[in-house]
């Protein structure tokens, strides 16, 4: 009777355990497909060329997302997303460019999500991360057009790594009738000089902020965004100050973009801008507007995609950088989970522009020349599980 007891005493025990446990979906995208990409190379002879293996409509990536059931209508969450390069032996052990461990983390956090929104810290999309990736003809694929020009530029309101916050705290609104919140800090945790002493760092130096707005009902959507990098700090060689003069002032940005969808088509249209306030150009980032129309069609059982777009940088003492790009692909699914697609964008930039191109070939840049046009053409396989 004793060892029956305690048998049923065990069970229950394993019972609650269960049920208590966090309720785990591992999902995950994988994007590769051949592109050849080709441009003037400027002042230099030649001609730069890439012919290779490169993920061009989605960014591959490994995730696992849960949550748990608290009671009352509260819920523990998270999520822990990483980067992978498929076409190489590289992926969640490589350390990417930038990072300071062995993860190519895109965005991993924990938090509470209730009837009043959720409130979530880590490393986490801006608003501006969806807001882009709504209104993009292209998907925000890397041959996107706003992807690769706000990227280049230095945009922190980009379908890109710059609209990842790290230390960041977010909250984010349930659906009210088609109109969704979003606010996100990140900390900048600033130890000029080697110490977080408040006669060097300011609690506020390179912290960044934003906020949200999306609205969508039927065929229509509309993203309203605002973000601010606060106080950034260009580091200035000891001794003391250590922060350049002419810097530890504001970034800020802001975002419109929309999108109507007819069912025989759907138009696409964004605006933007960007304005540093510091004296000197901290971060090498210009004041500069980007706008974008794109449209996209089913065709068959595909979507057909097209879109332009036009960055304008105001530069000192020099005619404005002017980059515009044009692009279209071709998606056709062959399940729910797979599709393969084509694409084509060109890209050309004036003497005094950067050096716009038409995909982010690995490595980052390369293609693209002041003064010179580029284009890229790919076709690939996509796969989501």
């Amino acid at each position: 009777m004793q060892k029956k007891l305690l048998a049923l005493a065990v069970a229950g025990l394993a019972s609650g355990v269960a049920s208590a446990q966090t309720n785990v979906t591992i999902y995950g995208v994988l994007d590769m497909g051949y592109v050849y990409s080709s441009g003037s190379a400027g002042p230099r002879s030649g001609t730069n060329t890439y012919s290779g293996l490169a993920s061009s409509a989605a960014g591959n990536r490994l995730g696992f997302k849960g949550e748990e059931a608290l009671g009352n209508g509260l819920k523990a969450v998270f999520t822990l997303e990483y980067g992978l390069n498929i076409d190489n032996n590289s992926g969640l052990g490589s350390v990417a460019p930038g990072a300071t461990n062995g993860l190519q983390a895109r965005q991993q956090f924990v938090g509470l999500s209730s009837k009043y929104g959720t409130i979530a810290l880590g490393r986490q999309y801006a608003p501006g991360f969806d807001a882009t990736a709504r209104n993009d003809a292209l998907d925000a694929s890397d041959m996107s057009i706003q992807s690769s020009l706000s990227d280049l530029y230095g945009y922190s309101i980009t379908p890109n790594s710059g609209a990842r916050f790290d230390n960041a705290i977010t909250y984010t609104s349930n659906n009210f009738s088609g109109l969704t919140i979003s606010a996100i800090y990140g900390f900048g945790e600033s130890n000029l000089g080697g110490s977080y002493n408040t006669d060097i760092n300011s609690v506020y130096d390179d912290s960044k902020v934003g906020l949200g707005l999306n609205y969508a009902s039927g065929p229509i959507n509309l993203d309203a965004v605002y973000q601010s990098r606060l106080s950034v700090v260009v580091p200035n060689a000891a001794p003391l100050p250590y922060k350049l003069p002419g810097t530890s002032k504001s970034i800020n940005e802001w975002y419109l973009g929309g999108s109507y969808d007819f069912k025989v088509v759907k138009f696409f249209g964004s605006y933007q801008a960007l304005d540093n306030n510091n004296d000197v150009i901290a971060s090498g980032i210009n004041n500069s507007n980007l706008w974008t129309v794109g449209v996209n069609a089913p065709i068959g059982r595909g979507t057909l995609g097209l879109t332009y777009g036009r960055l304008t940088t105001d530069l000192r003492n020099v005619n404005d950088g002017v980059s515009w790009g044009a692009g279209t692909s071709y998606t056709y699914p062959l399940s729910k989970r797979t599709s393969v697609y084509g694409a084509y964008s060109y890209f050309s930039n004036n003497n005094t522009a950067l050096p716009g191109q038409a995909i982010a070939v690995p490595g980052g840049t390369g293609i693209g020349a002041p003064g010179e046009s580029n284009y890229a053409l790919g076709a690939g396989i996509t796969h989501s599980f």
